[in-house]
């Protein structure tokens, strides 16, 4: 490799703060990237340098990218919602096209890029593996579009040369979810008590940190342009309520609610977002997303680089002790 140099975007981020942690455990020198408005919160005691850029900024980030050997590229606009939605597609291409580029022209030996199981079409029939990928009209959401349209960007340039392992979590859960996630939020209001309903849908949970320890995989095991699942355990969020439940010794929630009728009051909370500016709960896409159960293959990656996770209800756990002690949990 050209450098000594570990570059990490977004480690201001649940996800990129745990791959930095990661990484700097395994005694690479990390220089992470962060942007001037994020929270400070995960950058204390940081195991590294911290720059702050933008990561739309080529020259910040081309600065950001002297002498580096690795780049993990965490950092996306994680939302299922915004005031205009193809903001959130414009910031992640944006920001993978800018790091890419600074990447290639920096000569960085290895690149691991994280995308996400957005960019694959859920399975009907079993869990779905890497072979499903979807294109962008095929996408629910423009979070899902965003994350497929950068994807194929990453993918068009390791053609050209680029030496990149794509990386796509699950649904990651655990501590330092700072913001918090989509997920985050659904597990301090179970906690709370304040999830008396669900719907009939699923999700494939996995810990933060099993996720952080598959990039490291990635980079050492992957093979140049292919894409590897980073999951867990395939739950119903039945299921994964009740487990919350158990942990904060309360009942758990027993009316399950058709999705149709959530339409209405899905649209009303995201008028009424647009005049507060504050993100809803319950969105359109996110009932939409709801139809079908996401569940996942890891076996790719358990195959080929060696991955493996703990047990969903452990990453519950540590996500709720975590919560608590910011005080986000009574």
């Amino acid at each position: 490799m050209d450098g000594n140099v570990t570059v990490v975007t977004g480690v201001a981020g649940f996800l990129g703060s745990a791959v930095a942690r990661a990484l700097a455990a395994s005694g690479r020198q990390v220089r992470g990237i962060a942007r001037q408005s994020s929270s400070s919160t995960n950058l204390t005691d940081f195991p590294g340098e911290v720059v702050t850029a933008d990561l739309r900024d080529p020259a910040a980030v081309a600065a950001a990218m002297q002498g580096a050997g690795e780049l993990y590229h965490v950092a996306a606009d994680y939302r299922l919602w915004a005031p205009d939605p193809e903001d959130i597609v414009r910031n992640n291409l944006a920001m993978t096209r800018t790091v890419m580029q600074a990447a290639r022209d920096a000569g960085v030996g290895r690149v691991v890029y994280t995308s996400s199981v957005a960019t694959l079409l859920p399975d009907p029939a079993a869990p779905a593996d890497e072979t499903r990928a979807a294109t962008p009209e095929q996408a629910t959401g423009a979070y899902k579009r965003s994350k497929v349209v950068a994807e194929r960007l990453v993918e068009q340039m390791v053609r050209e040369g680029l030496p990149a392992v794509i990386v796509n979590p699950s649904t990651p859960i655990g501590p330092r979810d700072v913001k918090p996630t989509p997920t985050g939020r659904i597990v301090v209001e179970a906690a709370n008590g304040k999830v008396p309903a669900f719907v009939d849908s699923g999700l494939n949970l996995v810990h933060v940190d099993d996720v952080a320890a598959g990039h490291l995989l990635a980079a050492e095991r992957g093979r140049i342009g292919e894409r590897y699942i980073l999951g867990g355990q395939d739950v119903t969020l039945a299921e994964m309520l009740a487990d919350i439940a158990r942990i904060m010794g309360r009942k758990p929630p027993t009316v399950r609610l058709p999705v149709a009728p959530l339409m209405p009051l899905a649209w009303a909370n995201e008028q009424w977002a647009r005049l507060t500016g504050r993100e809803p709960f319950l969105t359109v896409d996110s009932l939409r997303m709801s139809r079908h159960a996401m569940f996942y293959s890891s076996a790719k990656a358990q195959r080929e680089l060696g991955y493996v996770a703990r047990p969903h209800a452990q990453a519950l756990a540590d996500a709720i002790a975590w919560f608590r002690a910011q005080g986000m949990i009574a």
